[in-house]
């Protein structure tokens, strides 16, 4: 790009910094030095390839999508979080926004993940110890008593269940005197990356592809601000996958679900704007920065070119990101505190959108109060005492960072045209489906898992505590423990409010439901008449997989 490009590029950037809202806050260092909201090629100066690097709040947005960084808005401080019943994990919920979080992400325990009721069989043993139990919207209205759906934003991590959870939560909302139209926040419903690497889904691919084309019509016309799809690169990652893996997988996964949109006859400039994302944040610190930084460009250039957006926030890749717990060790669990720091600022200085950090204790319990503190207390360092808030894309023009950024849009390119190669039609969906039924997403993770398990084994690679520095003068961490009786009186409670409750209006919404899943019409409407009635999740899911079936995994040797 030559010098005059750049200049112009310059001269953009400061009307729409001019015209935008900033933070009332102190740009300068910490020794009093005022610095510039953004950074680039000296005046006068041309710079080979500078169109994709760009400034932030424009087109390819590598540098982000605001042309105030963060001086406009700070990231979300959205803490993950869920335990034992609803009204426990609710006072974690006050704490967490009492503390200054400024969200809610809502983790389920494995029975509500998998659409099972706290009383069945398969779930014993599983109440309340990964997550919070939901077996109804009663239990909905528990979870978020004392806190107003509408003026806080809420994430929920589940997938294959994602949709009757997602009609229980618009349920506690209205029994709130929530306006629906006015709710924000961001449901997973991922459920091309259960196939790839989390293994949480309840049927095949279709009807679940059926339900979530649903849910995107219903959102795109009822509930505008609410982001139905949060696409998940962070369990591909979890599962063993190089960064690139993640990265490609993830878009890949994303661009499915523009074309089941477009299926749908929606208008991407309309539901593209509801698709976010969700990304691991390793401890390779630079490697991470060039990850996201790709991610927004690959994303707009493919919305724009392949399928026709044109508004900007349609080209838009907006973010959560995790730091990684697959990096979190057993041993030294205190240096996990160092590891959790490191990635959130990789997440930082790569513009994320938001951003839950992990307790140095997550991989042995779940968090204690003290950790969570400590979890949350590492993101607002970061936000308020290193100054990294001051300039939009701070490693923007270095050399290492844009040769990694352009290497990681390179390697994910190529897997783009792999993934495309393996369906009938060229198609991207094709392509996954095609993947997942024979396995090539799980066997390519796998690869990446074992070698860097080999490189671990070979002190190729170093983990402080682990393979190297082992000694420790440290002592044992007092851990959460989610006491028996949880499960017990969850389920005593779901058995009462199962024998309490109008069972005609139950069987006639469940029939009804199942009348609408037989024809082409929307079922969202039909599911909330259900969750009104306080029909559980396990009723509704086991209705549907009596309809549609179940899901299980080819064996593969």
């Amino acid at each position: 790009m030559d010098a005059a490009e750049i200049h112009a590029g310059r001269e953009r950037w400061q009307r729409r910094y001019d015209a935008a809202r900033k933070r009332d806050a102190d740009f300068t260092t910490l020794s009093g030095a005022t610095v510039e909201p953004v950074y680039g090629p000296p005046e006068g100066s041309a710079y080979p390839g500078f169109e994709r690097i760009g400034w932030p709040g424009e087109f390819p947005f590598t540098r982000g999508l605001h042309p105030t960084g963060y001086r406009g808005r700070t990231w979300t401080i959205r803490q993950f979080a869920g335990f034992g019943n609803a009204r426990q994990t609710n006072e974690r919920y006050k704490m967490i926004l009492a503390a200054g979080g400024g969200g809610l992400s809502v983790a389920f325990d494995m029975p509500t993940l998998m659409g099972r009721d706290s009383d069945e069989p398969e779930a014993l043993g599983e109440v309340g110890h990964c997550g919070v139990a939901i077996d109804s919207a009663a239990d909905m209205d528990v979870l978020f008593d004392g806190i107003p759906l509408q003026d806080v934003t809420t994430s929920m991590t589940i997938s294959g269940p994602a949709v009757p959870v997602f009609c229980m939560y618009l349920v506690a909302a209205e029994r709130q005197g929530a306006d629906l139209g006015r709710l924000d926040g961001t449901l997973q419903t991922d459920i091309f990356k259960e196939y790839i690497a989390q293994k949480e889904w309840l049927f095949a691919p279709e009807p679940h592809l059926r339900l979530i084309g649903d849910l995107m019509e219903y959102c795109a016309r009822e509930i505008p601000r609410y982001k139905p799809l949060s696409v998940s690169g962070y369990h591909i990652r979890e599962a063993g996958s190089t960064a690139a893996q993640e990265l490609a997988y993830t878009l890949a996964d994303g661009f499915g679900y523009v074309e089941l949109g477009l299926s749908r006859g929606l208008d991407v400039n309309t539901f593209a704007p509801g698709l976010s994302f969700f990304f691991d944040a390793h401890v390779d610190f630079f490697e991470e920065i060039a990850k996201f930084r790709a991610a927004r460009r690959i994303w707009a250039r493919h919305l724009r070119d392949d399928y026709g957006a044109t508004s900007e926030k349609a080209l838009w890749l907006k973010f959560h990101t995790q730091t990684a717990g697959v990096s979190l060790t057993a041993q030294q669990p205190v240096n996990n505190v160092v590891r959790t720091a490191v990635e959130a600022l990789a997440a930082v200085l790569g513009g994320t959108n938001s951003l839950h950090t992990n307790a140095l204790d997550e991989t042995l319990a779940l968090p204690t109060d003290e950790s969570a503190e400590i979890a949350l207390r590492t993101q607002q360092v970061i936000m308020e005492e290193t100054g990294v808030a001051n300039v939009a894309d701070p490693l923007g023009g270095s050399w290492y960072v844009e040769a990694l950024t352009d290497r990681m849009e390179a390697e994910a390119e190529e897997i783009f045209t792999r993934i495309r190669e393996l369906g009938h039609d060229g198609s991207i969906t094709a392509g996954i489906l095609r993947g997942i039924e024979d396995g090539w997403f799980t066997s390519h993770i796998a690869e990446a898992a074992f070698a860097y398990q080999q490189a671990l084994e070979t002190n190729a690679k170093k983990v402080v505590g682990v393979n190297a520095h082992t000694g420790t003068v440290a002592k044992d961490l007092t851990i959460l423990r989610v006491s028996h009786e949880v499960e017990q009186v969850q389920r005593r409670e779901l058995i009462d409010r199962k024998a309490n409750r109008d069972g005609v209006r139950v069987k006639a919404a469940l029939e009804h439901l199942i009348t609408v899943a037989r024809t082409g019409e929307n079922m969202i409407p039909a599911m909330l008449d259900a969750a009104r009635a306080e029909a559980t999740l396990g009723e509704i899911c086991g209705i549907l997989k009596s309809e549609w079936g179940i899901y299980r995994e080819p064996p593969r040797f």
